[in-house]
This record gives structure tokens, C-alpha cells and sequence, in this order.
């Protein structure tokens, strides 16, 4: 059961309107689902626009932030529950232990590395969670290549790479989690792509 999804996103808003609407639309349709939004704590860029669309649907936001972002005053103080952690990695690692799918929107390097340490915590066996990438305005497209690249020259598993569920729209990514419009997760997970 899904109650709890975690979103890694940038600290930016990025050049297009589409990915801070996108973590707008995301935020909505969690909390209109029940869901709760578990994020990186800050008050800046996409995390800002994931929390305060939550938030203003009336659901429950919780964000996990090391202290070092804490004193560079990005921290998000109006949300449901904000835990401040002495390391990044503690951090992660208390994301990864309230999350119960995870959803990474467009970032830069934190985006990438919370993603890829939650698909080798997948392959590794350290759980079995979820895990989606949200394609907005095809963002990921080279990503996607390399990924496949790395698959065609054994340097990672078919079976791994079909580990990372790939949606272009928050409403695919809602339908991969199955989580219907009550928020309860309603069977098996697929992968599109």
C-alpha cells in the first residue's frame, strides 16, 4: 500500500513553465489522493512548488533537510513535519525509510544521485519500492539512451534497467503506482517503457 511517495526534484525552476507545473500537478494529485508528499525540505524551486501545491490541497508534507541547507535559510518551515538531519546521507536514508514509491522530477546532480541510490538500493535488494521517473517535456530522453547504452554494453542488467518506470505526464506516473483517484494502490506495478 502507498501512502507515503517521495519526490526528488531541483532546488530551480528550471528554463520551461512545464516543470514547475509538472511538480505543481504532482503535489495536487498526491494530496487529492491521500498520499503524502516526502521531500527535501526546501523552500526553493521545484521542492517549493511540490510542497506548496500539496500543502494547499490540504495535504500532509514532510520534508527531511540536512542542517548546512538549514543555515542557508532554504529550509521550509509551513509544512506538516520538517526533520533537519546532521549529513545528506542521513537524510536519504530517512527519505528512503518513509517513502513507499519514489518519483523523480527534473534536477541536477542531487536529483540524479538521490535517483540512482534508490535504484541500486533496488538491485542490491534493500527494498522493493517503486520507483518512477517523470519524463516532463522529454527532460530524461538522453538519459533514457545512455541507460539503454549502458544495458547494450553489459554494463547493467535489462532486468535492472526495467526497474526505473518512465511516464511523461503525472497522470501516467499516478496510473504505474496504481494508485487510483482514492490514492489506494490498486494491484501489481508496470513498467511503460
Amino acid at each position: 500500500m502507498i501512502r507515503n511517495v517521495a519526490v526528488f526534484c531541483a532546488s530551480s525552476n528550471g528554463l520551461h513553465s512545464s516543470y514547475r507545473v509538472a511538480a505543481e500537478n504532482l503535489g495536487h494529485a498526491l494530496a487529492t489522493r491521500n498520499i503524502g508528499v516526502i521531500y527535501g525540505g526546501a523552500n526553493v524551486g521545484l521542492m517549493q512548488a511540490v510542497a506548496e501545491a500539496a500543502l494547499a490541497a490540504d495535504g500532509k508534507v514532510v520534508g527531511v533537510i540536512p542542517e548546512v541547507l538549514v543555515d542557508l535559510e532554504v529550509a521550509h518551515h509551513g509544512i506538516t513535519e520538517l526533520h533537519i538531519t546532521s549529513t545528506m546521507h542521513t537524510r536519504k536514508a530517512l527519505i528512503g525509510e518513509k517513502a513507499d514509491a519514489f518519483i523523480a522530477l527534473p534536477g541536477g546532480f542531487g536529483t540524479f544521485e538521490e535517483l540512482f541510490e534508490v535504484l541500486a538500493w533496488h538491485t542490491l535488494k534493500l527494498h522493493s519500492k517503486p520507483i518512477v521517473l517523470l519524463n516532463t517535456n522529454g527532460f530524461y530522453d538522453k538519459l533514457l539512451t545512455f541507460l539503454d547504452h549502458c544495458v547494450e554494453e553489459g554494463m547493467l542488467k535489462a532486468k535492472n534497467r526495467g526497474l526505473l518506470l518512465v511516464a511523461d505526464t503525472v497522470e501516467e506516473a499516478l496510473v504505474m503506482l496504481k494508485l487510483d483517484e482514492r490514492g489506494a494502490s490498486t494491484g501489481n506495478l508496470t513498467d511503460s517503457r
